[in-house]
């Protein structure tokens, strides 16, 4: 067999046991019985695809997860299964058509099974198995507020002070700055930074919970005006999900028998909003966003509280190395790249904007000088 004929298949297997992985790992934490059905259904059409592989291999061929299938499953047990629905559904369509342009995997069908994990959980909200229309949006990762966002915004959030802070100290360093002065400037750096971050989000959840009120409260003045209209409205949106027009003007109805139940359900199916979260603590999110700044911003200045000198600008380097590297492999489970890529690439952009701060800072510093 050629080296890249067994390159090939040893990835697709890699592939599929990892999904194999992730979606049992997701079955064991969800709660839902329903949900974790569908995970259980995926997770054994990964493994069937798994041995299609194996057996062009050696049999005795064994691979073990990789460091993304591993990590993603550690995030489903530790947060849950909405941290890393999003970085799934993204993997699952980028991979539809994987196996198109391989012969032997088309004749063995496998491109239609990877294309029918959609329909599958299109399935799953069906009547027969129950599953709520929300819980079918966080299984294809496209809840508005998923805590798969979350993820993404920790990883984003630490990579962004790390980097700024790192430019800012590598800068300062440039000028021939005293020790003293390069750690008050972190320091600076970092609560300004931290302090923006939070304000910033803080402004930004409230402003959308402000329009989300308004928007509830102009839906809940049309049901008091017009509530004929709202309830052709809701019945309409019924028909549009499949329901026959008799069944959506009976269900619009009893909806609609209760203000309170009839204002809770138009602003979910009609404006898409939770009457309950509306988007969002606007006080955690800005926790969050300082608190996530600030364990980037203060990887660079730790150094400057032990060494002085050539010695903390270089620990200071290498410790922010090692922390960009850490982020660039944790950017490497929502996109799917190799580790190794993800963490070059992290490495080379801050140590490239480190650089050029530092050439700012020294030619700045013999201009003043």
């Amino acid at each position: 067999m050629p080296d890249s004929e067994q390159r090939r298949f040893k990835d697709n297997l890699q592939d599929e046991v990892d999904g194999a992985a992730v979606y049992s790992a997701l079955a064991d934490v969800e709660k839902d019985e329903n949900v974790a059905k569908i995970y259980r259904r995926l997770a054994a059409v990964e493994r069937a695809h798994a041995e299609f592989w194996r057996s062009r291999l050696d049999r005795a061929t064994t691979l073990s997860p990789s460091f993304r299938a591993r990590g993603l499953s550690w995030i489903a047990r530790r947060f849950g299964p909405s941290f890393v629905l999003p970085a799934l559904a993204a993997a699952e369509a980028r991979g539809s058509t994987h196996y198109d342009a391989q012969p032997d995997a088309v004749a063995g069908g496998l491109p239609a099974d990877e294309r029918s994990h959609a329909r599958i959980i299109h399935a799953a909200a069906s009547v027969h198995t129950g599953v709520a229309g929300p819980v079918l949006a966080r299984l294809e990762g496209r809840h508005r507020g998923s805590a798969g966002n979350a993820l993404r915004a920790a990883v984003l959030g630490a990579n962004d002070g790390l980097v700024s802070n790192l430019s800012l100290v590598m800068g300062v360093a440039g000028a021939t700055a005293a020790d003293n002065t390069i750690l008050l400037t972190g320091l600076a750096g970092l609560v300004a930074g931290a302090c923006s971050m939070a304000m910033g989000e803080w402004l930004s959840v409230t402003s959308t919970r402000e329009f989300y009120e308004k928007q509830i409260a102009t839906e809940a003045a049309e049901l008091l005006q017009s509530p004929e209209e709202e309830k052709e409205e809701l019945a309409l949106i019924y028909q549009a999900k499949g329901l026959s027009e008799t069944e959506a003007h009976a269900l619009a109805n009893r909806l609609l028998g209760n203000k309170a139940t009839a204002l809770d359900t138009l602003a979910r199916e009609e404006l898409g909003i939770d009457p309950k979260t509306l988007g969002g603590s606007a006080w955690a999110a800005a926790g969050t966003s300082f608190l996530l700044f600030a364990t980037g911003a203060v990887v660079p200045v730790l150094p400057y509280l032990f060494l002085r000198g050539s010695a903390a600008v270089i620990s200071s380097l290498a410790v922010s190395g090692l922390a960009l590297a850490a982020i660039g492999a944790g950017t490497s489970l929502l996109t799917g790249r190799r580790v190794l890529f993800s963490a070059s690439r992290q490495l080379a952009i801050g140590y490239a904007a480190a650089l050029v701060t530092y050439g700012i800072g020294r030619l700045a510093g013999i201009a003043l000088s």
